[in-house]
This record gives structure tokens, sequence and C-alpha cells, in this order.
């Protein structure tokens, strides 16, 4: 009985790889053009589900808005890095502005770009809740206005063509980052967050 070769027991695994390889270059392609159209029905209820998260990121920055006594709004970690007013409107920017234009809405008219620039420069902590509520209130008015049905294909945000799926995460994403950052100020000021009590 003669043992195999090394070489005849490697031309079965090569042959594998190679019909594997061959394989995910015809079905990938056919997956990647599936996944640049969303059914109506998918994005409504993805829709559905971002106004939710939408929904609470409002209520935890706007929580964490009022646990920040106001002497804490200009502190900043370090040098370099935004302060917590600085955070928090850049939250309130981002809902009349990044959220709906990325979906398709139109952003808030908030004057000149001069005026709009002053906005990111509150430090009230009044003001700022304020516009934490009004900027996500805006967001959520402007996607709640958009029809499903145009948001099945790509659309050019940030330079690339994203499904509506894409959007939503990146989106979220950048906001839950936001947040995130947020709550690591208010351990570092021993505060609690609200929904953690």
């Amino acid at each position: 009985m003669s043992v195999p070769s090394k070489r005849s027991c490697t031309r079965p695994v090569i042959v594998i790889a190679f019909v594997t390889l061959c394989a995910n270059l015809i079905v990938l392609p056919a997956q990647a053009r599936a996944q640049d159209v969303m059914s109506k029905e998918s994005v409504a209820e993805l829709k559905t589900a971002f106004l939710a998260d939408i929904e609470t990121m409002r209520g935890k920055f706007v929580g964490l808005a009022e646990a920040f006594p106001q002497d804490k709004y200009a502190w900043r970690p370090m040098e370099g890095v935004r302060s917590v007013s600085e955070v928090l409107m850049l939250a309130a920017m981002e809902g009349y502005s990044f959220i709906p234009g990325s979906f398709g809405g139109k952003p808030a008219d908030l004057g000149s770009k001069e005026e709009a620039a002053k906005l990111r420069t509150i430090t009230d902590k009044a003001q700022i809740i304020e516009h934490l509520n009004k900027g996500f209130a805006y967001a959520k008015a402007e996607l709640e206005a958009i029809d499903p049905g145009t948001l099945t294909g790509k659309r050019p945000v940030m330079g690339q063509p994203r499904s509506a799926a894409q959007v939503a995460l990146l989106v979220g994403g950048d906001l839950h980052e936001h947040l995130g950052q947020m709550i690591a100020y208010a351990r570092m000021n021993k505060i609690v967050p609200p929904w953690s009590k």
C-alpha cells in the first residue's frame, strides 16, 4: 500500500478553494445588487425603528444636559476636545441638519452660516436643553414626512452612495458615539446618568 504524496493531498484542497472562490465571485455581486435596493416595507420598518432610537437618544441627551450643573458646561477632559456644551449643541445641530438631510429631508433654516455657527457656541443650560428638544423634534417631523418609497435605493451621503440601512447606521452610530462621550463626561464628573439610578 502506497502513501499518497504531499503534492497529491494538496490538489483537492486547491481545487476546493478555487471552486469556492469562483462561487463567491458569482454570488457576491448578486448579493451586493440586492443590498442596493430595499423594499418599501423594509424601509418603513427601518424608519420606524430609527425614529424610536432617536427619541430614546433625545431623552438621554436631555437627561444628561439636565444632570450637569451649569458650572460644568464649559468642562472638557483636556484641550482640543469638545466641552459639555459643545457636545450637547452638536447633538442639537445634528437634529436640525445632519439627521434629516441624510435621509433626504430638508435641513432647518437656521439663518446665515454665521448665525448657525453662533448656535454651536451657546453655553446656557436652559437654551441648550431647548435646542436639544427642538433639534430632535425637527428631525423627527422631517423623517416622519419622508415617504419610505423614496428611500428604497441609494442616495449620496457624505460623498458615497448609501442605502437607507447604511444611512441609519452612519447617523445612528455618530449620535450614539456622542451620547457615549457625554456619558463618559458625566462619569468623570461623578454625575450619574438619570436612567442609571
